[in-house]
């Protein structure tokens, strides 16, 4: 069965994570196939909205330390696992099409900068959220160090960095971490229902936040598709 599964729902792409034996640990093989995934909904005119989430326990337990203990002293090739994490998470943010993580159970290190890079963030209330990379002598290095103080802010940013702490679904809304929490048995109905009030929106008008909304220089209004073009 494919490490990555796609479930389209008319105009909505389903990415799913399909390692549940190992809790969707990212290993070289699920991160490559999350970027071939996204970029083929990227690409597809049909999909409107992306939605990335995880089969079994858990969204995603991080990264496989099985591979990661196999790099190091093998500079190149940990130079080119994170390379392709970086390349595959900034498909999600990149796209111009609403990409949203739908999180239950647990949402560790790699995975949490995964779904930082979305759009959007539908958490179950009985999951948690975190990078504990700290904590074993690492550092989030593959997007979350740069994405998370533009979500949550700064001094935010830092606490969840520098003690790589857990949080819950009710911290994580309150600090601004995820979009909505959802009952433990409602998250499908509720990120179906964040899905719906998008695809309400004209699609082309989408666009702009999608694309505009982050922090960049001025210049890039110059790159913005006008209300004219649209």
């Amino acid at each position: 069965m494919a490490i990555v599964q796609i479930e389209d729902r008319g105009s909505v792409r389903h990415v799913i994570l399909n390692r549940p034996e190992k809790r969707n640990a990212m290993n070289g093989e699920l991160v490559s196939e999350i970027g071939r995934a996204l970029r083929a909904a990227a690409n597809d005119p049909d999909v409107l909205c992306v939605v990335i989430r995880g089969e079994g326990a858990m969204f995603s337990s991080g990264m496989d330390f099985n591979t990661l203990g196999d790099l190091p002293g093998q500079v190149e090739l940990l130079r080119a696992f994170r390379r392709e994490c970086l390349e595959a998470w900034n498909l999600a943010e990149e796209m111009l099409k609403p990409t949203i993580a739908s999180i239950h159970g647990g949402c560790i290190g790699g995975a949490m900068e995964l779904a930082l890079a979305c759009d959007l963030r539908v958490m179950a209330a009985d999951a948690v959220i975190g990078m504990p990379e700290t904590r074993i002598g690492l550092i989030p290095d593959v997007g979350g160090s740069s994405r998370l103080p533009a979500v949550v802010g700064l001094g935010r940013a830092k606490e969840l960095v520098m003690t790589g702490k857990l949080i819950g679904a009710e911290e994580a809304e309150g600090i601004g971490l995820v979009n909505r929490v959802a009952p433990a048995d409602g998250l499908e109905a509720a990120t179906d229902a964040l899905v719906g009030e998008l695809l309400a929106c004209a699609p082309r008008a989408l666009m702009v936040p999608v694309f505009g909304l982050y922090v960049a220089p001025p210049a890039l209004a110059l790159k913005l598709p006008s209300s004219r073009s649209m």
